[in-house]
C-alpha cells in the first residue's frame, strides 16, 4: 500500500517529465523545420586589429556542370568526368586555339594522366581569356583604360588611440563582366608597411558606381605613427565561379593627412595594380626535376623565409598548396604540413605529376603559401607561378633550365607577389 501523499507526487513527477519531454520534442521539431525554410542572411562584420571575424563568406568553390551536346542539339550521353568537361570554345578557359576540336588540336584535357579536379576551377591568371565571360584585366600593359575614382575619409579618435577610415563610394569602374556590362564591386583595404590590418566592404552587384559608406576602425594604433603609414585600397570585381577581378588599386600615404583637426575627405584615381610588388611577402625555395623516360615531374617544396606576421602573435602558421595546370584549366592540387609559429618554415616535402614531355609548354606550377587559421578564414600570404604563365623573369628562368636539364633537380628561391 502506497499512502496518498506517496501517490500524488510520484503522479506529479511522471506529468512534470511527460510535459517537458513533450516541449523539449516539439521544441526540436519545430527549430529544425525553420531551418529548412529559412535561409539566414549574409552578416557583414568588420575586422578589428587584422582578426578576420566574417561570421561567412563568399565562396567561389562551385561546381559548374554542363552536358556537351553533339551538333544535332542532343546531350551527350558520355558517363563520369566526361559529362562535365565544358567545351572551351563556350567556356573561355582557354583559348580559341586550344579548342579540343579540330584536326590539329591540343590533347584533350580528359586525356592526360592526372586527376582533373573541376571544383574551385581557378585560373594563374588574373583574368580569363579575351574569349571568354570577362574582359581582359585592367592591369594588363599597354590597355589606357579610366578606372574611375574612390573616395574616402579618414578620421583618428584620440581617446582610444584608433585610427578611422570610412570607404564611402567609388564612381566610373569599368565593366569587367561583357554578359551584364556591369561589374560586382567591393574593396579591400591595408595599412602598408606591416599588413597586419587587413579589412574588406561588401559586394555591390551589378553597378559601376558603389556606394559602400562603411566605417572601419583600427586600435591600437598610435597618432606618432601616422606619418609612417600608408593606405592601400584595392579595388576588385566579385565572380562566382573563379577569380576575382582586380580592377585597380589606390596608395594613400598618410604623411600628407593630418586628421588631428577632424576628418579629411579625400577623393583618388584608380590606378593599374602594380603587379610587380612583392616587398615584405616573402621567398620561398622550391626544387623541379624532369623525368622524360617515366614522364615525371617531381616538385619539392624546401623552405620559405621572412614571411610577413599574418597572426596577432606576430607569427604565421603557414602551409603551402601547389596547383598544375594545363592551359588555364587547374588538372591537380596538393598542399604541404603547417608549420606552427614560424616565419621560416621548413617543408621539404615532394609532390609527383605525370605530364607527357609534349603537354610542358602548357604546364604551369602555381605555389600558394598560406596562413593556416583555426578559427577564421585561411588567408594567402604570397604566389609563384612557374612555367606558361609564370611573370617573373627569375620564375622563366627556373622554367626554362629545368626543360633544358632533364633528372636534374634544381632548386631557387623565388620572391612571392601578392594574391
Amino acid at each position: 500500500d502506497v499512502s496518498p501523499v506517496v501517490a500524488g507526487l510520484i503522479g506529479a513527477t511522471v506529468l512534470v517529465v511527460s510535459v517537458s519531454v513533450t516541449v523539449f520534442v516539439w521544441t526540436c521539431c519545430h527549430q529544425q523545420a525553420e531551418k529548412k525554410h529559412k535561409t539566414p542572411p549574409y552578416k557583414f562584420i568588420h575586422m578589428l586589429k587584422g582578426i578576420s571575424i566574417y561570421p561567412e563568406t563568399l565562396s567561389n568553390k562551385k561546381k559548374i556542370n554542363r552536358i556537351r551536346r553533339d551538333k544535332n542539339g542532343t546531350p551527350s550521353k558520355e558517363a563520369g568526368r566526361g559529362n562535365l568537361l565544358v567545351d572551351a570554345a563556350e567556356s573561355g578557359l582557354i583559348g580559341s586555339e586550344k579548342a579540343p576540336d579540330g584536326p590539329n588540336a591540343a590533347p584533350h584535357v580528359d586525356q592526360l594522366p592526372i586527376k582533373v579536379d573541376y571544383g574551385d576551377e581557378l585560373s594563374p591568371d588574373q583574368s580569363l581569356t579575351p574569349g571568354g565571360s570577362k574582359t581582359s584585366s585592367p592591369s594588363s600593359p599597354g590597355d589606357e583604360v579610366m578606372l574611375g575614382e574612390l573616395t574616402f575619409s579618414v578620421d583618428y579618435n584620440f581617446p582610444k588611440k584608433a585610427l578611422v577610415v570610412t570607404i564611402q563610394e567609388a564612381h566610373g569602374l569599368p565593366v569587367m563582366d561583357e554578359h551584364t556590362q556591369s561589374s560586382d564591386p567591393y574593396i579591400k583595404m591595408t595599412i602598408l608597411p606591416d599588413k597586419r590590418h587587413r579589412v574588406k566592404t561588401r559586394v555591390l552587384r551589378k553597378t559601376l558606381d558603389p556606394v559602400f559608406d562603411e566605417t572601419f576602425t583600427f586600435y591600437g594604433i598610435p597618432y606618432s605613427q601616422l606619418q609612417d603609414l600608408v593606405l592601400h585600397f584595392l579595388v576588385l570585381s566579385f565572380d562566382r565561379f573563379s577569380r576575382d577581378d582586380v580592377i585597380g588599386e589606390v596608395m594613400v600615404p598618410l604623411a600628407g593627412v593630418d586628421p588631428s583637426t577632424g576628418k579629411v575627405q579625400l577623393t583618388r584615381e584608380i590606378l593599374k595594380r602594380n603587379i610587380q610588388k612583392c616587398i615584405s611577402r616573402g621567398e620561398l625555395q622550391v626544387s623541379l626535376s624532369y623525368q622524360p623516360v617515366a614522364q615525371r615531374m617531381t616538385v619539392v617544396v624546401l623552405k620559405a623565409r621572412h614571411l610577413p606576421k599574418m597572426d596577432i602573435t606576430g607569427l604565421s602558421d603557414p602551409y603551402v598548396k601547389v596547383n598544375v595546370y594545363y592551359g588555364r584549366k587547374r588538372i591537380a592540387k596538393k598542399k604541404t604540413h603547417v608549420k606552427k609559429c614560424t616565419l621560416n618554415p621548413v617543408f621539404n616535402e615532394s609532390f609527383i605529376y605525370d605530364i607527357p614531355v609534349d603537354l610542358l609548354p602548357d604546364i604551369s606550377i602555381e605555389f600558394l603559401v598560406i596562413d593556416f587559421d583555426r578559427t577564421t578564414k585561411n588567408e594567402v600570404v604570397g604566389r609563384l607561378i612557374l612555367g606558361a604563365h609564370s611573370v617573373t623573369a627569375a620564375g622563366v628562368e627556373h622554367w626554362r633550365e629545368v626543360c633544358e636539364s632533364p633528372r636534374k633537380p634544381i632548386a631557387k628561391w623565388h620572391s612571392l607577389s601578392e594574391y
